[in-house]
């Protein structure tokens, strides 16, 4: 019985150190999820060229500037297509779409905890 007892305490106290390791883990997954998901997308950065195509060969309609945003319409060969959410600091209206570089871009806002 002792012996029973001993491996009970054991396993208990094993579980008890996984436990936060384990509750770690989850949200870890779950922002991962998030972040891929995010339809989002805000310019990092000022003076982005908001572009009729995908590429520096066509025209720019106005400039980004950062934090921009709009809703993701497509992507290609690392660009993607917007749909601004709000009138753009540079007064591009909402609804406006174009295309920026996925360089000047990123999905969902960025936030620092630090």
């Amino acid at each position: 019985m002792k012996r029973s007892a001993t491996a009970l305490a054991v396993m208990s106290f094993a579980l008890v150190l996984a436990a936060p390791a384990a509750a770690h883990a989850a949200p870890a997954r779950a922002s991962t999820a998030a972040a891929s998901s995010c339809s989002t997308w805000y310019v990092n950065s000022n003076g982005v060229n908001f572009r009729t195509g995908p590429g520096t060969g066509y025209r720019s309609v106005g400039l980004l500037y950062y934090p921009d945003s709009g809703t993701r319409v497509s992507e290609t060969d690392g660009w993607v297509k917007l749909r601004l959410r709000y009138k753009s600091r540079t007064g591009l209206p909402a609804g406006t779409t174009a295309w920026v570089s996925k360089s000047y871009s990123n999905p969902c806002l960025p936030i620092d905890l630090t």
